[in-house]
């Protein structure tokens, strides 16, 4: 591993010792040699794959948007996979990673932000190279966010045509490099994937893309600069890199067929874009010839906690921690055991990560999943504390900005709250932070505040609209915000598609208050209960089971559970808390 390597394993962070008999598995190679990372036919290994990405964190679930992660994504500590052939040291045989999403997968990559822009579609022989001009797609949606104009009075058919012209005829034509068919495939990159972790992904790109016109057939790059885009893609908020990443790893699989490095890149792509079953695909492929690689290892938690299998998972991430233990598979490990309600052995665990980092990306990521355990449970004094260590690390760390404006609303500073946010959607007009401004704006309620709102709230389909145009799937995001601030009949299609597709604890929330929104109550109350079936700790699922069953009758269960949705964390939505708070003292006035 490179960057900040914890010593030790998540097992035994949780467990605090370690039998000697327990960690002998961990420093002896599998009982048959792992291959190279790149197991195409190629004369050497390729250079291993950027930090995975993740759709952002959505509320409660990485989001497609940030990422969500949003959704599968590696720490900045994520290192070359060329060493995959011999195990990680001080790893352990029971023990190991969670993914946190997405969305809180967003936030497991590097913090830094690459080149923002895309260029067009090109043929095979031209190098997927944008320019270093923003994509319009997204200039749209953040010019229409910083200038605050008035979407509600253009209506969502005016901010469907902007995004029409800017999908359309927004594209910018890259400088054809065509690949010299005499020359052969790269043997190895010139380029080191580390560069990708050293905090400076404009220069990554920078270099990978020079690096590839001299060489274009270096299918390690070629493979390396698809990770830097889907990277770029959530630390820049811009969905639209994801095409350019797709094109990198055709590049790389067609200069060698089955390399490694590819195919566990667009295990990450799909993960990115929500295509969970993809994403384990390719990540099993990757593992069947590797079972080192670590990228693949981490992706492969990550699909099977966004696919709801829950205990796949946490097997998952006791074999990623025993293979490659550190950063990324502490941090899945630890969202891992929060699902399962075991909040105490996952901030354990974050905290030993953190106190082994020394990368500042480290620091950030690790320190803002730590205030986002903490915010989770109320605790808004030690979640602010967390989000400014992450902060120190990283001014910039859109996570920890959105995490600590969460954090000071819920305190009561509603002004702090609302000023950073605003400052984090004129740079990043994701769904996640879009909703709670407008949530905030509702709940201060000044002259303006409503329609500045649905400002907030028609950004939201603005964004999800570029999502879809770029290949992510962003039902979940669609529900999450629908069902309370838009189409309520399109907030229940969108939830029970995904729904369909992957049955998690998020996912049965979102259906759960989508029927309720629409009526159907007696349907809903079953998806809230499996919301919180495996005894994780939120108080959005919790709010939700409450007002389900006060409709539907069921009152001494509506008072306990926004009893405990209130004791747990009070300040969970500027708006939700309120609501409970009113129907909690009705509840009880008629006792």
């Amino acid at each position: 591993m490179g960057g900040s390597e914890p010593s030790g394993s998540a097992k035994a962070a949780e467990s605090g010792t370690r039998d000697a008999e327990d960690s002998a598995p961990a420093t002896a190679p599998a009982p048959a040699p792992a291959p190279a990372p790149a197991p195409a036919p190629a004369p050497a290994p390729a250079p291993a794959p950027a930090p995975a990405p993740a759709p952002a964190p959505a509320p409660g679930e990485p989001n497609s948007s940030a990422p969500s992660p949003a959704s599968s994504e590696d720490s900045p500590s994520d290192t070359p996979d060329t060493d995959a052939s011999a195990p990680a040291p001080a790893s352990a045989s029971a023990s190991a990673s969670a993914s946190a999403s997405a969305s809180a997968s967003a936030s497991a990559s590097a913090s830094a932000e690459p080149n923002s822009g895309t260029a067009s579609p090109t043929s095979g022989e031209d190098p997927p190279f944008p320019t270093p001009d923003l994509d319009p797609r997204v200039a749209a949606v953040r010019r229409a966010g910083a200038a605050g104009r008035r979407w509600r009075s253009l209506q969502l058919g005016a901010c469907a045509a902007m995004l029409a012209v800017a999908l359309t005829g927004g594209a910018i034509a890259i400088g054809a490099m065509k690949d010299g068919s005499a020359a052969p495939a790269a043997t190895a990159s010139a380029v080191s994937p580390g560069l990708l972790n050293s905090g400076d992904i404009d220069s990554a790109i920078t270099a990978l893309q020079t690096h590839l016109r001299a060489q274009p057939r270096d299918f390690g790059s070629w493979a390396t600069l698809g990770l830097a885009y889907v990277e770029q893609a959530r630390t820049k908020g811009d969905p639209s890199r994801y095409p350019q990443a797709e094109k990198a790893f055709t590049k790389s699989l067609e200069l060698s067929a089955g390399n490694g490095q590819a195919l566990a890149g667009r295990a990450a792509l799909a993960a990115a874009r929500h295509d969970f079953p993809g994403a384990l695909k390719y990540a099993d492929q990757v593992l069947k010839d590797n079972p080192y690689n670590e990228r693949s290892l981490c992706t492969r938690v990550d699909a099977l906690v966004e696919l709801g299998r829950y205990d796949e998972a946490l097997t998952a991430a006791e074999t990623a921690d025993t293979r490659r233990p550190g950063i990324p598979v502490f941090t899945r490990y630890a969202y891992v055991q929060e699902l399962r309600g075991d909040v105490t052995t996952a901030r354990r665990v974050l905290e030993q990560a953190l106190a082994s980092s020394t990368a500042k990306g480290d620091i950030a990521y690790v320190a803002s999943q730590l205030g986002q355990l903490a915010w989770n449970q109320g605790d808004y004094e030690t979640a602010l504390t967390d989000y400014a260590r992450a902060l120190t690390a990283d001014e910039n760390y859109l996570p920890a900005l959105e995490g600590r404006a969460k954090a000071q609303a819920a305190s009561g500073q509603q002004a702090e709250a609302i000023k950073g946010l605003e400052s984090v959607v004129a740079r990043y007009p994701l769904p996640a932070p879009l909703v709670e401004l407008g949530e905030l704006y509702e709940a201060r309620g000044a002259d303006g505040d409503k329609m500045m709102a649905a400002d907030q709230y028609a950004l939201v389909d603005a964004w999800t609209a570029l999502a879809r145009a770029n290949g992510v799937n962003a039902d979940l995001d669609t529900a999450l915000a629908a069902a309370d601030h838009g189409d309520k009949q399109a907030a229940l299609r969108a939830a029970q598609a995904e729904w369909d597709r992957r049955e998690t604890v998020h996912t049965a929330d979102a259906l759960a208050w989508a029927l309720h929104v629409n009526g159907r109550d007696a349907e809903a109350l079953p998806y809230a209960k499996k919301a919180t079936a495996t005894g994780y700790r939120n108080a959005s699922f919790l709010y939700h089971q409450g007002m389900i069953e006060n409709a539907t009758g069921n009152k001494t269960d509506a008072r306990a559970h926004l009893t405990k949705a209130l004791a747990l964390n009070p300040g969970f939505s500027p708006l939700g808390a309120r609501t409970a708070r009113a129907a909690l003292k009705t509840l009880e006035a008629n006792q």
